[in-house]
């Protein structure tokens, strides 16, 4: 009788183990690209939302970023935004509003499946624009704790060439027929005087509760004035890559696959954790 309590209590040990081992893995913090299992941790309890620059997509654009934020611990997703046709993997051309309310929808995505309450938004040249311009216009700035805004137009450039990002992707032929078939108002929208810019700058830009960073480059030859990027209001960081790597030659395109601008962006999102910056190369396009 004693042999079968004991072996009895063995086997509810063993149940309640396993169990206990189960329920411990499930709730489990986990980090990753594009993982929608991943779960954040008490370190970094706002996953990621990243967008693209205009003429490019997701993946290609946070092929370099998007593994080494990861890496950093955190949960970060991203998504091709604005596709003219979801037959031709480009995006970003369709209006700037249209876009917005993709990038909401995702964002949402991303909260329930992560159980976050906010995401932080990295974006880069249209997609900082929409970093910037969906919190505002669209009214979302509460699900949002952090903006990292790579070289966007904020005030709108004097140049409309933001289709080179799908370029350096290597999509040109691609966005040769997008633009050829379907046009391109968003690259209207985000000119100097553009509809877009104009609803964005229209009043203060910085939204209660949200920190925001903009990370320009001194080479940049697509978004200009540079200084066109920043934001000149309380609570906003901005800086130039060359302010930390005065000799980093990194231009628009290059900012997504810089080793410099992945350190300062990474700082921009902890910034209690901050490192100091070890210079790197980026592609000078």
């Amino acid at each position: 009788m004693h042999t079968l309590a004991r072996r009895a209590a063995a086997a509810l040990a063993a149940i309640l183990l396993l169990t206990t081992t189960a329920t411990t893995a499930s709730a489990a913090t986990s980090s990753g690209f594009d993982d929608w299992s991943c779960k954040p941790s008490a370190a970094h309890p706002n996953p990621l939302v990243l967008l693209h620059g205009l003429g490019g997509n997701g993946p290609g654009n946070y092929s370099y970023l998007g593994p080494y934020l990861a890496a950093k611990g955190y949960c970060a997703f991203t998504l091709t935004y604005g596709q003219a046709s979801p037959a031709i993997p480009v995006g970003g051309t369709v209006s700037i509003a249209r876009s917005a309310a993709e990038i909401e929808a995702f964002v949402d995505r991303v909260r329930t499946a992560t159980g976050a309450a906010k995401v932080d938004l990295v974006g880069h040249s249209e997609g900082g624009f929409q970093s910037i311009y969906g919190p505002k216009v669209r009214g979302y700035a509460a699900k949002v704790g952090k903006v990292v805004a790579l070289a966007p137009p904020t005030h709108g450039t004097t140049f409309g060439g933001l289709v080179s990002v799908g370029a350096f992707l290597g999509l040109g032929p691609l966005v040769d027929q997008v633009l050829r078939e379907f046009g391109c108002p968003a690259c209207e929208e985000i000119i100097v005087g553009g509809a877009a810019v104009d609803q964005l700058t229209d009043g203060p830009i910085a939204q209660a509760g949200v920190m925001y960073t903009v990370i320009a480059s001194r080479f940049d030859a697509l978004v200009t004035p540079h200084e066109t990027s920043f934001i000149r209001e309380p609570g906003v960081r901005n800086e130039f890559v060359q302010d930390s790597c005065p000799i980093d030659p990194v231009g628009h395109v290059g900012l997504a696959f810089d080793p410099t601008v992945a350190q300062l962006v990474a700082n921009a999102l902890d910034p209690a954790h901050a490192t100091r910056v070890s210079c790197g190369f980026g592609p000078p396009l």
